[in-house]
């Protein structure tokens, strides 16, 4: 899978994305990422890519052309059927998991950081598959949450981890939470690790943790909890 990203600011995405498995899985080419900054697409001398906006009002608005001449040149590299671009903005769809696994089966995906005041409508119009937001809150600039993105559906990629048990018994996968994590020593102030897992017993320690996935999720997430109970309930709901 390739995934690139729009940002002005690449080093920032670099040094986050050559880090960690994500890092090494890009240095094994397991997976294809590449940052591309906006500012060499602008079309005047001072490389500036923003201006004032229509109609008044506070800060800057990231202009349409030279985001759209950055994007051009992504899908022009990419080489793919149809090129998935994905605006990262405050008034987009909440990112899932689910999202997650159903963009990693994509060939290629291209995401589009907004920053100042937003970005020109026009080119989220002309451009855009979709707009995606991290949650209701709002951060300085796209940067962040496209390397959310970029990871979460990296790691899913076939030989980023080194095996699918390593996303697949994580919260949210399957609609639940995960169950809780133990390592040494076995008594720490006090508190001593259930006994079920130190019993060596692969199904006891199977059915305990799926109840405690269930358990987890109610108390923390009822939300989940709820989706998770119709989703088993109608499967076409899912």
């Amino acid at each position: 899978m390739r995934i690139d990203i729009a940002t002005l600011f690449p080093e920032m995405c670099e040094a986050v994305l050559s880090e960690s498995i994500i890092g090494r899985a890009r240095r094994a080419g397991r997976v294809e990422m590449h940052c591309h900054n906006i500012r060499d697409y602008t079309l005047n001398r001072q490389k500036s890519v923003d201006d004032y906006p229509y109609g008044g009002g506070h800060g800057m608005i990231l202009q349409a052309q030279p985001v759209y001449l950055c994007c051009k040149a992504i899908e022009a590299q990419q080489q793919v059927e149809k090129p998935h671009v994905i605006f990262l903005t405050a008034g987009g769809k909440t990112f899932t998991q689910q999202r997650a696994k159903e963009l990693a089966r994509l060939p290629a995906i291209t995401l589009v950081c907004g920053h100042y005041e937003g970005v020109d409508e026009r080119v989220i119009e002309e451009l855009a598959d979709e707009e995606i937001s991290l949650g209701d809150f709002v951060i300085t600039g796209g940067e962040l949450a496209a390397l959310v993105v970029a990871d979460s559906v990296a790691r899913m990629c076939d030989g980023v981890l080194s095996c699918k048990e390593g996303y697949e018994d994580e919260s949210y996968y399957n609609g639940l939470l995960e169950y809780p994590q133990y390592t040494r020593p076995e008594v720490w102030r006090g508190r001593i690790v259930p006994a079920v897992l130190r019993s060596g017993h692969a199904k006891n320690i199977a059915d305990w943790r799926a109840e405690q996935a269930v358990l987890r999720t109610k108390q923390r997430r009822p939300d989940l909890w709820e989706a998770y109970a119709n989703a088993k309930k109608d499967p076409k709901a899912k």
